[in-house]
């Protein structure tokens, strides 16, 4: 056993003698993560924050787990609550400026870094800083608007996208009907019946706008959509998409839906889309500006028709989107993905066991068991009884299969995501929901 375990060891040992010592949890899960184990981590912080929810290092700690982890929408839902605090910690705005570079925001990340180490300049970072482009003369920088400028070198390769043939099948997602049906009218009745549209002068294709908490299968529910009309899918990751160097994030748009056209069907999905449509007032700097015009064009089909193009988008954070791409034509059906109810967790369940041992699995019992799980949580849940089965063969020599009670016992140690997110949803569609574009969630949380 190395030092570093023995250490972790014997901080677990000490915390079990005084599990609600919140300083020693938090030594621990800081411990954890500085040696490269954010998931325990993760699990040390949130039973710290059950007993202490108020204690912001904490949540920061929390953050930063999830970062290391990549699960940006994670973290980010954690670290907006913290920006909205008057006494906002430090450490808060240099994680933010993290995510944001993650996202391809340099501009933004810039000026969190900034104000970060005016409030407390221990907490600079100099590698940060030096990926930021900050410290060097402002004349000789080479970042302008948060993007580099092109005499700094050569421009690199426009993004790899890949078209798939997906075989999975709206049979293959739980729940979500109300989705599956304005996808149906979007394009799969469309294509079954070209005359009908054509009678009434309606287009093939469209944008859908899905939003909801993370893990309850909006990207999986996409990919079904091509699987269900045999289209092609091209799914878009910002990464595929942002570029530092000026002109390249515009270019490699008006690429993406070029593809997408010279494909059709097809169904262009993008993930995070809040990432590449933020709200253009939130905006100081031209350059997320040009980006959002070039992608409000591509919607448009100003140069090019989009017929036979579904453009789906995903996002958890609709309210950061600019109010434009709601626009008729552009992304008009605006629709809500909430966590799985019972009856979708237990076939999500049913479906995450196929091909493992079971025994007598009772999957009604566990969807009605497992509220507020998103298909994520569920994920985690099969993962870690798998696990504990694992190490009960590895002692006795003998597999066993995974029961109702193995399953029960995981989704015991497995928090829902999901609460996080609408703690900071409820917020947006109490005070700003003027237009009522949020009704959806208030119905779920029983606001309405």
């Amino acid at each position: 056993m190395s030092s570093s375990d023995e250490t972790i060891q014997a901080l677990r040992e000490a915390l079990r003698l005084s599990p609600e010592n919140i300083p020693l949890r938090q030594h621990l899960a800081a411990t954890l993560l500085s040696h490269g184990r954010p998931a325990e981590a993760e699990q040390e912080y949130r039973e710290a924050i059950n007993i202490a929810p108020h204690d912001l290092r904490l949540k920061v700690g929390l953050a930063n787990a999830y970062y290391q982890q990549n699960k940006n929408s994670h973290a980010l839902v954690v670290v907006e609550e913290l920006l909205r605090l008057a006494d906002t910690p430090p450490a808060a705005y240099v994680l933010h400026a993290r995510l944001l570079i993650r996202s391809g925001h340099i501009d933004r990340a810039v000026r969190q870094y900034k104000k970060a180490i005016d409030l407390d300049p221990s907490v600079a970072d100099p590698t940060l800083a030096d990926q930021l482009g900050i410290g060097a003369d402002e004349d000789a920088s080479d970042l302008i608007d948060g993007r580099l400028r092109t005499a700094a070198g050569e421009p690199g390769e426009p993004a790899d996208t890949t078209l798939e043939r997906p075989k999975l099948t709206f049979a293959d997602v739980g729940g979500m009907d109300n989705l599956k049906d304005e996808i149906r009218m979007k394009i799969i009745l469309p294509l079954a019946h070209p005359e009908l549209y054509q009678a009434y002068g309606k287009q093939i294709g469209g944008g859908i706008l899905i939003y909801g908490p993370p893990g309850c299968g909006k990207t999986h529910l996409a990919r079904a959509t091509a699987g269900e009309i045999h289209a092609s899918f091209l799914s878009v990751g910002i990464n595929q998409v942002l570029d530092m160097w000026i002109g390249s994030s515009e270019r490699n748009l008006h690429e993406i839906f070029e593809q997408a056209r010279c494909s059709r069907p097809c169904v262009l999905f993008f993930d995070e889309v809040d990432a590449l449509g933020a709200s253009r007032s939130d905006m100081r700097q031209s350059a997320g500006r040009q980006i959002i015009n070039q992608f409000l064009a591509e919607l448009d089909g100003v140069q090019s028709s989009n017929e036979g193009v579904l453009i789906l988008a995903a996002t958890n954070a609709p309210w950061h989107l600019d109010p434009a791409f709601r626009r008729p034509g552009r992304f008009d059906r605006i629709i809500f993905v909430p966590p799985p109810d019972a009856t979708a967790r237990a076939a999500i369940l049913r479906v995450l066991c196929r091909g493992k041992p079971t025994k007598d699995i009772d999957y009604d019992y566990l969807g009605k068991k497992t509220s507020d799980f998103s298909g994520a949580d569920l994920k985690a849940v099969v993962d870690q009884a798998v696990e504990a089965k694992l190490r009960e063969a590895m002692k006795t020599g003998v597999p066993e299969p995974l029961a109702t009670r193995d399953l029960m016992a995981a989704a015991k140690g497995v928090k829902p995501s999901t609460k996080e997110w609408f703690s900071t949803a409820r917020n947006y569609t109490v005070y700003s929901n003027q237009a009522g574009l949020y009704d959806d969630i208030l119905k779920y949380l029983k606001l309405i």
